[in-house]
């Protein structure tokens, strides 16, 4: 199976099991933020079969994703993270406001990716594997950016270079934003 692939998998099946926990009890700027979370998670879900070529590709619904990724993203997501807002039932780390200059810089990333991919709708998948090697490559390669956080970041691409990309070479770079904040920043449910 692909790495990318497999990332997208994972990212499904994380989002999937986040929802099912992550609702137990949570009031106010918490449940508000886990409910967004639930929004992108299930965008994700939409999107992920589309992209790996199992179904009708429909550039309408991966805009309509996209947007909704857009909506929770950036501002609209560290907003969500008042000081003082962690602890049970939320899932979020401390690292969230110990290392808050990475994650609104990932926040920032997710909204500018989800502004690429909902450019990149028309231009369809990739079609061949040399076209995937070539945006792995472009991209900075999966092994890098699943390495860390910050040659993730520093591989960060303008928004004309993502619009001219395939729409599932920058939905990879939506879940791989995802997986590298979740990685950091989430904790895992119990």
């Amino acid at each position: 199976m692909k790495p990318k692939k497999i990332l997208i998998g994972a990212i499904v099946v994380s989002a999937i099991a986040a929802t099912a926990f992550a609702h137990g009890g949570a009031t106010g700027i918490v449940k508000e933020r886990m409910d967004g979370m639930s929004a992108l998670g299930k965008a994700i879900k939409a999107l992920a079969p589309m992209m790996r070529g199992e179904g009708t590709y429909d550039a309408e619904a991966v805009r309509q994703g996209a947007q909704t990724i857009r909506a929770h993203a950036g501002a609209s997501m560290t907003k969500l993270f008042p000081t003082g807002s962690g602890g049970m039932p939320s899932e979020a780390k401390e690292t969230v406001w110990q290392d808050w200059q990475e994650f609104s810089a990932l926040a920032e990333q997710l909204h500018l990716y989800s502004e690429g991919l909902s450019l990149a709708a028309d231009n369809g998948l990739m079609m061949s594997q040399d076209t995937q090697a070539n945006t792995g490559s472009m991209m900075g390669g999966s092994s890098t950016m699943m390495g860390g956080t910050a040659p993730m970041m520093a591989s960060t691409m303008a928004l004309e270079e993502l619009s001219e990309m395939s729409a599932d070479g920058v939905f990879a770079m939506v879940s791989q934003t995802c997986s590298a904040c979740h990685t950091k920043f989430r904790a895992e449910a119990k």
